[in-house]
């Protein structure tokens, strides 16, 4: 088991719900015996991080489509905050496109809105960081974004993941069910998700096989997840993931990189 399938959740303030899908600590400390993997993402997180040299440091991460596996990077504190969809725009300043695949300090992105948020943080802990945002966050969010858009990609969103009983339907369904056209629909996923509404999909579709392969059946796990057959779903995983489903399950994994330097513009 890699120490992507075990973090800790930490619980939301009431503030932060209508844009904040999740809190949790990464994993710190000395370098682990296995690769840190980063999964296949299709959200955009904040990355809160206290150095051993007492250096704080917020991060953007945007959608990731691939795993990677990385060596271990030491930190006396890391917390990671998951945006909701269409929260992105409203909180940073720039739509979800931009940041998909990167890794960018917040301070660097462009416009007021990311550097304004990055001189207030720059002085908090990671915890006092998620305080700090419980207080102005919901302020800020209430007048910069466009509601009718914001409900309109979270109920795309919906519309596209699995869930209990009930697959993923294809995009023009889900436009239609919307009153939009599929050039609107995606566009909404653009600027809120930074993913098209197919890869939102296959990712999340990969995430649920990943969190549900050690009980059931591999093949039953295929139908459940939409997928034609198992051979279908082992070709996305694979895909996805850079090794097929058992590979990843027994730790035959590839050979960790060095975590690669921030980009900065």
């Amino acid at each position: 088991m890699t120490n992507t399938m075990s973090r800790q959740v930490l619980r939301t303030p009431e503030a932060l719900r209508p844009w904040v899908t999740g809190i949790g600590p990464v994993p710190v400390g000395a370098e682990p015996a296995e690769p840190y993997v980063h999964l296949p993402d299709a959200t955009t997180k904040l990355i809160f991080r206290l150095g051993e040299d007492g250096r704080r440091s917020t991060l953007v991460v945007g959608p990731r489509t691939r795993a990677s596996y990385h060596r271990g990077k030491r930190f006396v504190s890391c917390l990671e905050m998951r945006l909701a969809p269409g929260g992105t725009r409203p909180l940073l300043g720039v739509p979800a496109v931009e940041l998909a695949g990167r890794a960018v300090p917040l301070g660097d992105l462009p416009g007021g809105t990311a550097g304004r948020l990055a001189a207030e943080l720059g002085r908090l802990d990671p915890e006092e960081a998620v305080a700090h945002l419980a207080d102005v966050l919901p302020e800020r969010l209430a007048s910069a974004a466009d509601r009718s858009r914001t409900e309109l990609v979270r109920a795309g969103v919906d519309a596209m993941s699995v869930r209990t009983g009930r697959l993923p339907r294809p995009v023009g369904d889900v436009a239609r069910e919307l009153a939009v056209s599929e050039r609107q629909l995606r566009n909404l996923f653009a600027e809120g998700v930074g993913l098209s509404p197919k890869h939102y999909a296959r990712i999340d579709r990969v995430r649920t096989v990943l969190s549900h392969a050690v009980t059931y059946p591999w093949a039953e796990l295929a139908v459940a997840t939409g997928y034609y057959d198992q051979s279908h779903m082992t070709s996305d995983f694979r895909t996805l993931m850079g090794v097929p489903p058992r590979s990843f399950f027994t730790g035959r994994l590839p050979d960790p990189q060095p975590c690669r330097a921030v980009a900065r513009r």
